[in-house]
């Protein structure tokens, strides 16, 4: 059980790691941070995000913790464990927030030594902006929080890492297997930020925000995009991703084949069926 003299640390300090930190911190854990840029560290101790911090990893910046969040790019993630799980305490509890997980969380279950645990975890919440300065526990208000446990993992972490979520402030926890994961993801995420990229790179425009309305800005909100993270998502959930992909165009290709043809039947049965399906979330 999450009792609040467990102590957490978060590597990687950045919108959603600090959104951890403040989180955590206002339920009264003490929180730590690891992360490259002492501006961060520097302003999460400013402002009360974190109690501690370093742009240092060592057996004094690490060791000392029983939660430890990764809220780090894939790469970097699979990376900094190989480099450093020498330094986490025994027995402690690692989990993530990254938005793929067939291709990580098997990969960092073989690199572990025996007396760690790691449980993959998604909070379905994010902001278009970056950087700890942007964080805030805001986000998980009422946010959807997934867990994708595996064979390997004990009932008691898989049951703390869901009790994070709802310390958080996420209001409906998932069980989900990575595979799971990455296909509901890659049709519920990534693709709709795949269409929003390509509605803003469709079309030149000038002055294009001169004459918008509420219905293009809602649709490309989240095209303002961090390319480097999101490229490398999109790239690991290649399969899954695709897949979705092809079902959008398939679907574009009935709507476009009803407008060519006039068949107002196949229109109006398809936005009945869309309406009917977008009510489920205002519930």
């Amino acid at each position: 059980m999450l009792t609040k003299d467990k102590k957490v640390l978060i590597v990687g300090l950045g919108l959603m790691g600090g959104s951890y930190a403040e989180a955590l911190t206002r339920q009264g854990f003490q929180v730590g941070a690891v992360t490259r840029s002492q501006d961060s560290i520097d302003y999460a101790l400013e402002q009360g995000i974190i109690q501690s911090g370093s742009t240092s990893v060592s057996q004094e910046t690490v060791g000392g913790y029983d939660v430890v969040v990764l809220a780090l790019y894939p790469h970097v993630l699979l990376q900094w464990i190989a480099d450093n799980q020498q330094f986490i305490k025994p027995g402690a509890l690692i989990t993530d927030v990254t938005g793929v997980k067939s291709q990580l969380v098997y990969k960092v279950q073989e690199m572990l030594r025996p007396d760690l645990e790691f449980v993959g975890a998604h909070p379905m919440a994010g902001r278009e902006v970056y950087g700890v300065r942007n964080a805030t526990s805001a986000i998980f208000k009422g946010a959807n929080y997934i867990v994708t446990p595996t064979p390997s993992n004990t009932p008691d972490a898989i049951a703390d890492v869901e009790q994070l979520g709802l310390l958080l402030g996420c209001t409906r926890i998932s069980r989900l297997t990575p595979e799971e994961h990455d296909s509901m993801i890659g049709f519920l995420s990534q693709l709709t930020h795949c269409i929003a990229v390509a509605l803003m790179t469709g079309k030149d425009v000038e002055h294009m925000s001169a004459y918008t309305g509420d219905s293009f800005r809602d649709l490309t909100r989240i095209a303002r995009i961090n390319d480097e993270m999101w490229s490398e998502l999109f790239l690991i959930n290649r399969p899954a991703l695709l897949e979705q992909m092809d079902l959008f165009t398939g679907q574009m290709q009935i709507l476009r084949d009803a407008i060519a043809t006039g068949d107002t039947k196949t229109l109006r049965s398809m936005m009945k069926l869309s309406t009917e399906r977008r009510a489920l979330f205002d519930k």
